[in-house]
Parts: structure tokens; sequence; C-alpha cells
């Protein structure tokens, strides 16, 4: 008897293991595209950090800390997004802008201190420090 031939096969003895390789590339292909097509985020707080002057003297500085607890503190005293936007606004409309001393505590919330920057610079602060960045320089 005569044996059939497979059409799918020429040869009965190979095995019918699929190519995964172009599959593979396509994936890889695919996956480049769609790295790139991603858009870039678009948040972002603009701030202008000040020109480092030695020696000048500081008329009025005002110091905005946020601690680990997420509590807004002006010169000490707790304040809520509000109040801390109403008092920049203070000082930044004076006749010579008072300088605003920022310095949140490490364990705060980035959200907190994101909120806070953006309620300085919203209510016209031009004269913004970060004193102490240096504290940080272990963390980055």
């Amino acid at each position: 008897m005569r044996r059939r031939r497979s059409i799918f096969r020429a040869k009965p003895d190979i095995s019918p293991d699929i190519n995964t390789t172009p599959l593979i590339d396509v994936m890889l292909v695919m996956l480049v595209m769609f790295i790139i097509t991603i858009p870039p985020p678009t948040h972002s707080v603009d701030v202008m950090l000040p020109v480092d002057t030695p020696g000048v003297a500081i008329a009025d500085s005002n110091r905005v800390t946020i601690d680990p607890a997420d509590i807004i503190r002006w010169n000490g005293e707790a304040v809520d997004l509000a109040e801390l936007g109403a008092l920049v606004k203070q000082a930044a409309e004076r006749p010579q802008a008072a300088t605003i001393a920022f310095e949140p505590d490490a364990n705060a919330r980035y959200l907190r201190v994101d909120q806070a920057i953006g309620a300085i610079r919203r209510n016209g602060a031009t004269r913004l420090s970060f004193p102490g960045i240096d504290r940080y320089r272990a963390l980055i």
C-alpha cells in the first residue's frame, strides 16, 4: 500500500513547530512605535530661581515651611492654601517685594509642596528662595 503524502509538509519527519521570530520582531516594532507616540507630560510649575548674590541683605524675609503632617506654616503660623495665597499677594504688592524662603520638610508629600509652590507663583511672588536645599542632595 502506498503512503499518502501530506499536502502541508513535504517531509513527514520535520517537526511542526511554528517559527516565532517574525512575530517577536513585529511586536518589538509595535512596542517602539507606541513608546514614540506617547505624549510627554505637560503638567509643570514654573519657578524662576533667584541668582545667587552673596552679601545682599534681605530687608523683609518670610519663611514658608511644610512639615511631615503636610501643614503649611507662614513664619511659624499654620495657614491653608487660600491664606498662603493672600499672604503671598500682600508680600508681593509691597513697594520692595518681600523674599519668601520656602523650606519643605524632606518627608512632606510632593503634592502638598507642589500646591504650595503653585499658590506662591499664582499670587505674584517674584522673590522666592530655597534655603537649606543642600540637605536634599543625598535624596537625589
